[in-house]
């Protein structure tokens, strides 16, 4: 039919036509399941970059940057405030004061020179140097460290993270974190939600 003869057409035979017309398919609303995923989905996101941030902020080591250290105890002239294997997170400060438990490298021209000690400030200053003392000492350190001899003063202890740090390199968390990966593929891995058939055209 061309173009004069349609619009020349009584309504019903317009009618015949625009039937022809197919609908647009409605549009489908996500499921709930969908909309926790994607939530989860942002918060996961969300969640990474603060962790970035914060690893960033406050516990990215000295060696990239950072202001903190680790020092891992051993001996005992911190107890019973520190024991051997003990984690200690230590960062930098821009000064030191008597009582603050500090972690110095032995200064240079000593044959311990750049050995790591963690022990509390007793007296001193930062120019003629700091007197240190293990708290399970009966006399003070040979040293005298300066401001650029300390690392950091001791703000987070973890106990026996030795531990943790053997269990981290062992056979059985490798096995476990693969087992891990394993149950979470089969976990979100089956079949995926199908998306609703859109409804016929209208005829």
């Amino acid at each position: 039919m061309t173009l004069e003869e349609l619009l020349d057409a009584p309504d019903n035979e317009w009618s015949r036509h625009l039937s022809l017309v197919p609908a647009a398919a409605p549009i489908s609303k996500p499921t709930p399941r969908a909309v926790l995923k994607r939530i989860w989905s942002i918060a996961s996101i969300v969640l990474a970059i603060g962790a970035c941030v914060f690893w960033a902020m406050f516990l990215r080591p000295q060696s990239l940057g950072g202001p903190a250290a680790y020092v891992l105890v051993s001996g005992k002239s911190m107890n019973p405030l520190y024991h051997t294997g003990d984690l200690i997170l230590v960062r930098r400060r821009a000064s030191y004061h008597v009582g603050d438990i500090v972690a110095y490298r032995v200064p240079k021209g000593d044959a311990m020179a750049g050995a790591q000690v963690i022990h509390r400030i007793i007296g001193g200053n930062p120019t003629r140097g700091f007197v240190v003392q293990g708290d399970n000492r009966t006399a003070p350190d040979v040293w005298r460290p300066k401001a650029n001899d300390i690392v950091g003063s001791a703000t987070l202890q973890i106990p026996q993270a030795v531990v943790v740090l053997q269990f981290l390199r062992s056979p059985l968390l490798l096995g476990l974190l693969a087992a891990s990966f394993v149950f979470v593929f089969l976990l979100t891995g089956g079949k995926k939600e199908q998306d609703p058939e859109p409804a016929p055209p209208l005829s």
